[in-house]
């Protein structure tokens, strides 16, 4: 399923919806140029909605990796929300839910970071 996204933000937090499998296509470095643009407009809270993500792929592993490092460097930090069953246990066994913080919904990030 091809990975379609939307951004939205408000002051303090820039969201990324993700649509379709993460793959690490030609898609994986526009989802890097996000946080760049973001890092560039010095947002601190990057969130990735995961709700509609079926599929994440050693490539796509990869881009979040990516994508959390460019937050990080430049002092903010990128959080994931949503995760499926199948996309929760990928980060268990990957142990990336002990790199990124995981929030069960997005009103629970929204809150917390509001």
């Amino acid at each position: 399923m091809k990975l379609t996204y939307q951004l939205e933000k408000n002051e303090k937090v820039q969201f990324l919806h993700i649509q379709g499998d993460l793959i690490g296509d030609d898609v994986g470095p526009k989802l890097v140029e996000t946080v760049t643009n973001a890092v560039n407009d010095n947002m601190k809270h990057f969130v990735i909605d995961l709700k509609e993500v079926r599929y994440i792929s050693s490539s796509g592993i990869g881009v979040l990796i990516t994508m959390l490092t460019k937050m990080r460097n430049s002092g903010g930090e990128v959080y994931l929300t949503s995760p499926s069953e199948h996309v929760k246990k990928l980060l268990i066994i990957t142990k990336l839910n002990n790199i990124f913080t995981v929030f069960d919904t997005l009103d629970e990030a929204k809150e917390k970071l509001a």
